[in-house]
């Protein structure tokens, strides 16, 4: 999941314009990854401390249970209150970017089917199917899958808190447990694409990584519509600073009359 982002016009780093290998482009903004960041730290977390808690063995203390001296179950209470908080802050400080990755993941364009079914043959040879959005059609389906779990589980553990008995309190626990392991498959696979272990996918970890700057040749195979956008932006943005600064120096180099 990259939000917030779509609105927002990061930098492109350029080393020669003719040289793709050495040209990096900024794809997320640092607020979208700071929250990206944050967001799976704490969804990992809940993870792990839900498996050990499904799987009986709250009477063993985790780690991180040990260390901090919270009780695993307490502590998987928390850590849910601490995403509830992450979750929203995007809509509190900037509804802007909300609105942009609802537009962008929601967009459906004519070729996108044409995409998905060239995806496998794409993964293994790195030759995707061009499309027109900011996530390619592939990214739309994870966006909606691992939104709408995650809101899934947030409302059943909300849920959960409050209500202790009674058949509510048993279709809340079923809600959450099964949404729990369809998003760790979606997860999962989330993360197996992200690493770039897949010959498609190499390089882009570092969109999100390490200052989040990724070599424009990666950009452009991944998301070629989005990246001509930016080189366009960026390039038009450095003629019009250019301009500007030969019109004051011609302006300082008239003598005065």
């Amino acid at each position: 999941m990259e939000m917030p982002g779509p609105m927002a016009r990061p930098p492109l780093r350029r080393r020669s314009i003719t040289d793709d290998a050495a040209m990096t482009i900024e794809r997320y903004p640092r607020a979208a990854r700071r929250f990206h960041t944050a967001v799976y730290i704490l969804t990992l977390l809940l993870l792990a401390s839900g498996a050990w808690l499904l799987t009986g063995r709250e009477g063993d203390p985790t780690p991180i249970a040990r260390v901090t001296g919270v009780p695993d179950a307490q502590l998987h209470v928390w850590l849910g209150w601490a995403l509830l908080v992450v979750a929203l802050l995007p809509v509190v400080l900037s509804m802007r970017a909300v609105i942009g990755f609802v537009r962008e993941t929601m967009r459906y364009d004519r070729g996108d089917v044409g995409w998905l079914l060239r995806w496998p043959a794409g993964v293994l040879s790195g030759r995707f199917r061009r499309h027109e959005g900011h996530f390619d059609p592939g990214q739309r389906l994870a966006n909606i899958a691992i939104v709408g779990l995650l809101a899934l589980l947030i409302l059943s553990g909300v849920g959960l808190v409050f209500v202790h008995v009674g058949p509510f309190f048993a279709l809340l626990a079923t809600v959450h447990r099964v949404a729990t392991f369809a998003f760790t498959i979606v997860i999962v696979g989330h993360i197996l694409i992200a690493i770039g272990i897949l010959p498609g996918y190499r390089g882009v970890w570092r969109s999100m990584h390490l200052g989040g700057k990724l070599r424009i040749e990666t950009a452009r195979r991944l998301w070629p519509a989005w990246t001509e956008r930016r080189v366009h932006d960026v390039l038009a943005s450095e003629v019009s600073r250019a301009a500007r600064r030969y019109q004051e120096e011609s302006a300082e180099a008239v003598p005065d009359e």
